[in-house]
């Protein structure tokens, strides 16, 4: 399923997909109680950060799955979804029942990947069937499983594309017939979603937020007062909740020194890194780097 692109100890890897040995490169299914089977329980709860996508949906009882720091609460009929890049950790597999799909992003054809947004980091990581679609994406992760494991009923290269159509299928209807956990964010204005993507872009290079507004055309309070409205928190707290992030992802997947990450990031130093990490975690970096990698989920 997965293989490590280092062994430093204690490090925290970072995943490559690999496909099993004699099944189509970019896309594998498997229950979950195969991955019990194939997986020990510790190595499976140590965070990782895969380069590939997770999908994950239980048809009996119950799993906590971390995603970038965050525990969610699987039940059956509910769908988690792990892009690539996001650091993920594993809870207790012993009474959760059902099916993980794992793909590579370059598996689907450009216009499945935009239509269903697979690209979009802040896309919402857990979701519910809408009312009565629950049968259609059970129907699609079925059908794509069946094809899955029926390598050699058709000749490889025509097997590969029916699994990149059902595939297709799945993640299509997964983010048009499906709905956010938990209170739904109100639609994001142009100026809010043109601000986001260029922080994604430029978050390494300036934390400022009249930087943006200045390339983007707006005022410092346009963009404050959008992402606000989009997101409920001001300009520069969204751009400082961005750099938290990569820099406890850097923390957690690898062993590069806290000066190492504040130069990827633009600080200046490392103290001043260190400065201003404690100041929005209420952890050093190196505090927070042993509370993850000592951690186990729930």
């Amino acid at each position: 399923m997965v293989k490590n692109r280092q062994d430093a100890v204690r490090a925290i890897p970072a995943v490559s997909f690999a496909a099993p040995a004699g099944t189509p490169a970019g896309v594998e299914v498997l229950s979950l109680a195969d991955l019990r089977h194939r997986v020990p329980g510790e190595r499976l709860t140590v965070p990782r950060r895969p380069d590939f996508h997770h999908l994950i949906t239980l048809t009996g009882g119950s799993l906590w799955h971390t995603v970038d720091f965050t525990a969610y609460a699987l039940e059956p009929g509910s769908w988690l979804w792990v892009r690539p890049g996001q650091v993920q950790q594993w809870g207790d597999l012993t009474h959760a029942e059902g099916t993980l799909i794992l793909f590579r992003q370059d598996f689907l054809d450009p216009a499945t990947s935009a239509g269903a947004r697979m690209e979009d980091s802040h896309a919402p990581i857990l979701r519910r069937p809408l009312s009565d679609d629950a049968q259609a994406l059970r129907l699609a992760v079925d059908h794509l499983a069946a094809e899955f494991h029926a390598l050699g009923h058709l000749p490889l290269e025509i097997h590969t594309a029916a699994l990149r159509h059902l595939l297709a299928v799945l993640v299509l209807r997964l983010a048009h017939l499906t709905a956010p956990i938990g209170s739904p964010a109100p639609e994001p204005d142009a100026t809010y979603l043109r601000f986001r993507d260029a922080v994604e872009k430029d978050f390494a290079h300036t934390r400022r937020v009249e930087d943006y507004a200045e390339a983007l055309g707006y005022s410092p309070r346009t963009l404050s007062r959008a992402t606000l409205a989009s997101a409920g928190l001001g300009a520069k707290e969204f751009i400082d909740r961005r750099v938290v992030l990569e820099a406890k992802r850097l923390l957690a997947h690898s062993d590069q020194t806290a000066a190492r990450i504040a130069d990827r990031l633009g600080f200046s130093s490392a103290t001043h890194f260190s400065k201003y990490f404690h100041q929005r975690t209420g952890q050093t970096p190196i505090a927070f780097r042993d509370t993850v990698r000592g951690h186990t989920p729930r």
